[in-house]
This record gives C-alpha cells, structure tokens and sequence, in this order.
C-alpha cells in the first residue's frame, strides 16, 4: 500500500467511524425527543440549549458508575460480551459507502474503508456473529431473566436472519455484484425499491428483519421490562451497560445505511448527484443525501418503537419462520427467473 492509499484510508475510518458514533449518540436523545414528542411531553431540556447535550452527560455519567458483576458470573465472558454485541456493527461500517468515490488526476478512491468484492458477504458474516454478545452476556450474568433474554435473542436472530440474506440475494441477483459500491451505482437512475415487485418485496422483508436483527420494537423480547426485567443486559452496569446501547444503536444506524445501499441506491437521487462535475462538491452532497436517508430509517427506528405494541413470541416466531422465509424464497426465485429471461 502506497503512503497515500494509507492516509486516505486512515482519513475514511476516522471519518466514518466518527458519524457511525456520533448518530449513535445523537439517536439516543432522538429516541428521547421523538418519543416524548409522540407521547406530547417536553423530553429532555436541562443539559445544555434544549438538551442536546444530554448524550453527552448520559456517557459521563456511565463512565463514573460502578462496576458490579454478579456473584457466581463467568468474570471472563460477563466482560467480553459487551464489546462482542458492539463490535460487529462497528465492523460492518468497513464495507459500506457512504458516498460516492472520489475522482482525483484520474485515480478512483471508493468512499468505503475497505472496498471489497465480497462486501456483501463481509456483512453477513458479521451479522451472524452479532448473537454471540447477547447469548454469551445473559448466560455468564448467572441470572434467569438474563439467560432467557439471551435464548430468545438467539433464536430470534437466527430466524429472522435467514429472510435477510435471502433478500439480499436477491439484490445481488438484480445488481450482479457482491461490491456494495457497485450495488448503489447499479440503481441509477432507478432503486431497487422500485423494481416491481421483486425489489419491492425485498425492502420489505429486509427492513422487518432489520427490526429484529437489532432486537427493536415490536420485536424486543430479548429485553422486554414486562416479562424479564431487563432480559440480558439486566446485570449489567456502568460502561458495560454502555456498550450494548452503543452497539444497539450503531446497529440501527448501520442496517439504515445498509438498507439505503441496497434499495434507495445510497448517496445517488435520482441521478441528479451523479451529474455533479466537480469531485469534491460531488462526494459531498452523496454524503449529504446518504445521511439523510439514513436519519429517515432511524426515525422510523424509533417512531415504530413508541407506536407498535410488542409481538407475542409465538407470533414472532410464526412471522419469521411461517411468513417472510417462504415469501423471500418465492421473491427469490422470480427475481432469478426475471433477471434469467432478460426482464430484468
């Protein structure tokens, strides 16, 4: 790797690690302010000119809390599991772009951290191992409601994710590339949520999934107060606690930029961007209409949270197993018979 390759890709994980968390903070008073907005009550005003500051003073006040971990807990797995349900959506940032690439003298520079072929499959390793934090945090917190919360979590994930990645297969087959790069310029001028009814049906299916895969309302039985106090995180405390609402959170934020890179064809708007000469002025504005997009999904993160009621787990279980795996198997093979007879 050349000097200037390194410092370009330092400069892409400074920066795109630095919004990934940053809307993670942010959406945590989102979540706040639209909530009591919904709910018409003020939501958070003390911290700082209409609270804003308050992520701020929730993650100091995190930092100064005790640590306690429960008597007869596995020491060793009750610290890693934290940092395991974070660190997937960290990784998964890697593989997405955020904006258009960079033309300069002639050189291409993707607005990925690691442009790969193999994108899409980089993030589905990743979200297989996503289950891993929570399962091993609600078994090593030696706690019932922590160990149910940890199963349901499990079994949830894993049933919601096979609908997923069939949906994106079926992006693929439409684009014909692994490389989430090529997969958003592919959908200029038309997204793929746009193609009928096969893109159509794949949003749909992916964006309930996502629901799920990131253990959000209606789909919060890994966690529901009602029935499990806290579900697996109930033990935890202080930056532990934390760090499984910053994975949270930069979970949403990612499945929101996963979802506009695959069906609302990423930084592009109906090929108006794309037209933009100058390089710079160009990645910019796809920065600006790819975030924009993603603040659209988070919003619809959090309105579904306080409209939604909560799913029975049978019903959950008859959703993703009896309805979305056999409809995104049927999406699946017209898709492929579309794109086989050149309709597509």
């Amino acid at each position: 790797m050349t000097t200037a390759a390194l410092i370009a890709t330092l400069v892409k994980i400074a920066v795109f690690f630095g919004i990934t968390i940053s809307l993670a903070a942010v959406s945590t008073l989102f979540e706040r302010k639209i909530s009591a907005w919904i709910q018409q009550r003020y939501g958070p005003n003390r911290v700082g000119p209409w609270g804003v500051l308050q992520p701020l003073a929730d993650g100091l006040k995190f930092i100064f809390k005790e640590e306690v971990a429960p008597a007869g807990a596995n020491r060793l797995l009750f610290r890693l599991a934290p940092a395991m349900a974070a660190a997937p959506a960290f990784m998964t940032v890697a593989v997405v772009p955020f904006t258009f690439p960079l033309i300069l003298d002639g050189t291409r520079i993707p607005m990925a951290i690691a442009d790969i072929d193999i994108g899409v499959l980089f993030f589905m390793a990743m979200g297989s191992l996503a289950v891993y934090g929570i399962m091993l945090g609600g078994w090593a917190s030696n706690n019932k409601y922590s160990l149910l919360g940890g199963l349901r979590s499990s079994a949830q994930m894993i049933s919601y994710e096979l609908a997923m990645m069939v949906s994106v297969i079926t992006v693929l087959t439409l684009a014909g590339s692994m490389n989430l790069t090529r997969i958003f310029e592919a959908q200029i001028p038309l997204w793929n949520i746009a193609v009928f009814p096969v893109g159509t049906i794949a949003f749909g299916i992916f964006l309930i999934a996502a629901f799920a895969e990131t253990n959000r309302h209606p789909f919060d039985l890994a966690e529901c107060e009602t029935e499990l106090v806290g579900g697996f995180h109930t033990e935890y405390s202080s930056m532990k606690f934390a760090l499984f609402f910053l994975g949270e959170y930069s979970a949403m934020v990612m499945m929101s930029g996963l979802i506009t890179t695959f069906f609302l064809g990423g930084p592009s708007l109906f090929g108006l961007v794309n037209g933009i000469e100058d390089p710079w002025i160009k990645v910019l504005a796809g920065l600006g209409v790819f975030l924009a997009k993603v603040c659209f999904f988070l919003f619809l993160f959090i309105w579904v949270r306080w409209t939604i009621p909560r799913f029975r787990w049978d019903q959950l279980m008859h959703l993703g197993w009896k309805l979305l795996l056999p409809l995104s198997l049927a999406n699946l093979l017209l898709a492929g018979t579309l794109v086989a007879t050149g309709v597509l």
